[in-house]
């Protein structure tokens, strides 16, 4: 990890947040907050893009049987098209803070951005490389969204959701054209955007 100085560190409550699932064509931002236990450290936490798939889902349990607290927030499709995707982020970022049971006494936000919150809060340009709870957070909010994304790959067949999880493929861009936007994609999103206009 890099050094990062907390500014919380007197603090037991701190919450790590982060966010998956920004420049997706479909499906949910969603997001997590974890309150890590220092008396019960999880080895190998690090920024979840950095990590396999497999790596993020052997984390993925002991994070949650290991932390003080941890929630799962998320905006969905029709809220990220009617506010915007930043805003949709935040939102979603606020709703799994919120849930946190103990509450958080401040948070550790990862990038240059900050959700309205109850308690103080920084945000961390690159936090899920620097801050050992928000790498906790990016690892379950990505698994959880990654394990949606297969569900509707079975709802709706096709597009590829299992493999690029929604992200803009030249193969998910193809599958749009050809088979059409569905319920789960975004509207507002340029290539869904046009798309539309054409039809």
């Amino acid at each position: 990890m890099e050094p990062f100085h907390n500014p919380f560190s007197h603090l037991l409550y701190v919450a790590g947040v982060d966010e998956v699932g920004r420049g997706p064509l479909a499906g949910p931002v969603v997001a997590a907050a974890v309150i890590l236990d220092p008396t019960r450290p999880v080895p190998g936490l690090a920024d979840s893009k950095a990590l396999s798939e497999k790596r993020r889902d052997a984390l993925f349990e002991p994070i949650k049987a290991q932390a003080l607290a941890w929630a799962i927030g998320r905006a969905e499709v029709e809220e990220i098209d009617a506010i915007n995707i930043l805003q949709a982020s935040l939102l979603a970022m606020r709703r799994a803070v919120e849930q946190l049971d103990p509450a958080a006494e401040a948070a550790l936000v990862d990038g240059n951005k900050l959700p309205r919150l109850a308690c103080p809060a920084l945000a961390v340009v690159k936090g899920d490389s620097r801050v050992e709870a928000i790498s906790a957070a990016s690892i379950l909010a990505k698994v959880v969204r990654d394990r949606e994304m297969v569900e509707l790959d079975a709802q709706y067949p096709g597009y590829g959701l299992a493999g690029h999880k929604g992200y803009p493929t030249k193969a998910h861009i193809a599958a749009l054209e050809s088979l059409g936007v569905t319920p789960i994609h975004r509207r507002s999103f340029g290539p869904v955007k046009r798309l539309l206009a054409k039809a």
